[in-house]
């Protein structure tokens, strides 16, 4: 499973990066203006930044919902770099747009989906990417990992090639559940990755290591 960062945080962006697991970047209009990005340039500029720090998919999500502007901004967001990914949401003219896109070599993530119909869509439009937001779903008291294993199910029956990337991620138990529910790629804010580092009996045994290494050392130095 292939993980991605869901921010537009250029430190949390390199901090993944350096921890080397991250195989890729999420952001959205939401993330972008947290980072303070105002205008239409100042935001290519941001994306572009991201694309020097990260060799994997950047999703450079559209602002607009009509298929015809979908297109323009979408072209100029795949224009920026080869490894950009451009986001549209599930509706009828983001379907029509993902189509479009994939007919002329553009990748795809299909956002905003809640259910396996919408994945099924995204699928037969060609979208690189699906992204179930798992965390909302369980907001609305139903199973968003469980979403998450009726896609795999059905994509592999179907030998649908979209990838399925798990969002909406709340802690690091949804990454392992996304792991083995058959989601292809994760993608979360930092602290759920960092969140897999811990381990009570971890820290138990480290402790024990350095107090050891401790006694070691003062051994030795009485010795000389």
């Amino acid at each position: 499973m292939k993980f991605f960062i869901d921010t537009a945080n250029l430190a949390q962006i390199k901090e993944a990066h350096d921890l080397g697991i991250l195989d890729g970047v999420t952001t959205n209009p939401s993330l972008m203006a947290k980072e303070g990005t105002k205008g239409h340039q100042a935001t290519l500029d941001h994306y572009k930044a991201i694309c020097e720090i990260v060799d994997g998919d950047i999703s450079a999500e559209v602002l607009a919902t009509d298929f015809d502007t979908i297109l323009e901004e979408g072209k100029v967001l795949a224009a920026l770099h080869p490894n950009i990914v451009v986001k549209v949401p599930m509706i009828k003219d983001g379907l029509k747009a993902i189509k479009w896109f994939t007919d002329n070599g553009i990748k795809t993530n299909c956002t905003l989906v809640f259910s396996a119909g919408q994945a099924i869509l995204a699928a037969k439009a060609g979208a690189t990417y699906v992204s179930p937001f798992l965390g909302r779903v369980d907001d609305i008291s139903w199973d968003g990992v469980q979403l998450i294993e009726q896609i795999a199910h059905i994509y592999s029956a179907q030998r649908f090639t979209t990838q399925i990337l798990a969002a909406s991620i709340r802690s690091p138990l949804h990454i392992v559940k996304c792991a083995e529910a058959g989601a292809h790629v994760c993608t979360c804010p930092l602290d759920p990755i960092l969140a897999l580092l811990n381990h009570p009996l971890t820290d138990k045994g480290l402790a024990t290591f350095v107090a050891d290494a401790a006694k070691m050392r003062d051994v030795i130095e009485d010795a000389e």
